[in-house]
């Protein structure tokens, strides 16, 4: 089980050195000082996140259909501080991890509980990780499914594509475990329907899913070593990145991003 964390640790490590660099090659690269602190928005005045919704509590709509959750905050904090509108969009999580929609200009940050990996880094530029996590798998009480990986054999799974969690599933679970891919929003419906046997999903969204399917339970927690990151178009907004990277680091200091942890978690 140890292993899991291995690569996924290894391409952070190498991700945040070669952030490091990319952030302060600029000049040598011939960037004048003005170009590297000048911030394009995709519109003007507006800070435009692209992220998957729901995920709670990441990313949710509130009642009355505004959006809400951990991310959604945290990027409230960082447009004021930008002095900028926030406008949030919710998109597929493929559409975000491939950078279509960064490429294309549809936002200028994706924030989605994305963790940061080696592959994801060849088609995205990350901020500092903001968010440490690890994956679980939830099942029914009934399932048989113990804490050994093993209990899945021959189970039938549900994973988010294109995610840690099926990484880590189709890399070690049985080979007779039936991995079944679905997008965010089909993934609890599963579990509900009892058309899979269980999900994986992140340890910090388990709890409002097993709150939401009564009947279900956490079963075991694979560390992962995951670090979740802020994502901006590649090697075309290092501005932006060192914006989000510095308010990152001031909202730690000052308190801020602490009370937005604590209110959802």
């Amino acid at each position: 089980m140890t292993r899991s964390s291995r690569p996924i640790l290894a391409a952070l490590t190498a991700l945040v050195l070669a952030g490091g660099l990319s952030a302060c090659g600029g000049q040598a690269a011939g960037q004048d000082g003005d170009a590297l602190s000048q911030v394009d928005y995709v519109f003007d005045n507006a800070l435009t996140v692209c992220s998957d919704i729901p995920y709670e509590p990441f990313e949710f709509r509130k009642e009355n259909g505004d959006f809400t959750g951990f991310d959604v905050d945290l990027m409230k904090e960082m447009a004021d501080r930008f002095k900028v509108d926030l406008d949030m969009i919710d998109v597929a999580f493929d559409d975000i991890t491939s950078g279509k929609l960064l490429n294309e200009g549809k936002c200028d940050v994706a924030v989605s509980a994305m963790t940061i990996t080696g592959e994801r880094a060849r088609a995205l530029d990350f901020s500092s990780p903001y968010f440490a996590a690890s994956q679980v798998l939830i099942t029914h009480k009934r399932s048989g499914i113990t804490t050994s990986l093993d209990s899945i054999a021959g189970k039938r799974v549900g994973v988010q594509a294109d995610t840690t969690g099926e990484t880590y599933l189709r890399d070690f679970a049985p080979s007779d475990t039936e991995i079944v891919s679905y997008h965010s929003r089909d993934l609890q419906r599963a579990l509900a329907n009892q058309a899979v046997d269980a999900i994986v999903l992140d340890n910090t969204a388990a709890g409002p899913v097993v709150d939401n399917n009564p009947g279900t339970r956490v079963a075991m927690e694979f560390n992962t070593g995951e670090q979740y990151g802020m994502a901006v178009r590649k090697d075309g907004n290092v501005p932006l990145l060192r914006k989000l990277n510095d308010t990152l680091t001031e909202m730690r200091d000052d308190g801020s991003y602490q009370k937005i942890y604590d209110k959802y978690f």
